[in-house]
């Protein structure tokens, strides 16, 4: 079980971009802890979302803690345009750059990082980074489209950060992010899971507040 409070982040990808400052209200009457944002830049994923001016947009009416994904190829040089709105800003492990000289460099700005594996990438991958991070993300899709079918399998991950955040003494959140709803949160809780990313789930919900409810819930 998570050691942290449950936080549910519904994810920005999934709103309605033109009534975008409507839908971010919308989010936090319905229950939000945090926005999630998800950067896609064309090369480390196969889309293109937004970027820094679309987030600092959200950031004039949040009153959440804004969570910047970065899924692009070069997250050191890309980051420091979006330290003005987002607390907390998570970068691929699988990316060209230093990780670790990318981390502290977030860190030195003041915000919190993490560290981010494609479903396709070893868990092994993140471990010498754990002592650095705040937030490990574990995708529960392949990164780049909304609305995918969540990976079960990915469990093993969630897991293995638990067990390596326990062993170590460590205090970093565990999130997932793909797929999310109350039932795969249930999961994923159970797991180790304490950060849930929910898109579709949420957003498309006749009832965005009962669905936030039943994902905190699970």
């Amino acid at each position: 079980m998570p050691t942290h409070s449950i936080v549910v982040a519904p994810s920005i990808l999934a709103c309605d971009f033109g009534r975008l400052h409507e839908e971010v209200r919308r989010a936090e009457a319905a229950g939000a802890d945090w926005l999630h944002l998800d950067i896609m830049d064309g090369h480390f994923v196969d889309n293109i979302s937004f970027g820094p001016a679309f987030v600092d947009s959200v950031a004039k009416v949040a009153t959440v803690p804004i969570d910047v994904h970065l899924m692009v190829e070069h997250p050191d040089h890309y980051f420091p345009r979006f330290v003005k709105s987002a607390a907390n800003i998570t970068v691929h492990v699988e990316a060209h750059h230093d990780v670790r000289q990318t981390l502290a460099a977030i860190r030195a700005t003041g915000r919190t990082c993490g560290l981010s594996l494609r479903p396709a990438t070893s868990f092994d991958a993140v471990v010498p980074y754990l002592d650095q991070i705040d937030v490990l993300l574990v995708m529960t899709v392949v990164p780049g489209f909304g609305g995918q079918p969540f990976m079960p399998e990915m469990m093993a991950k969630v897991q293995a950060g638990r067990e390596a955040r326990e062993a170590r003494g460590l205090q970093y959140r565990i999130e997932v992010d793909g797929g999310i709803n109350d039932q795969t949160a249930a999961l994923s809780i159970e797991q180790g899971a304490d950060t849930l990313v929910a898109g579709t789930s949420v957003f498309g919900a006749p009832d965005m507040a009962e669905a936030v409810r039943k994902v905190r819930g699970a």
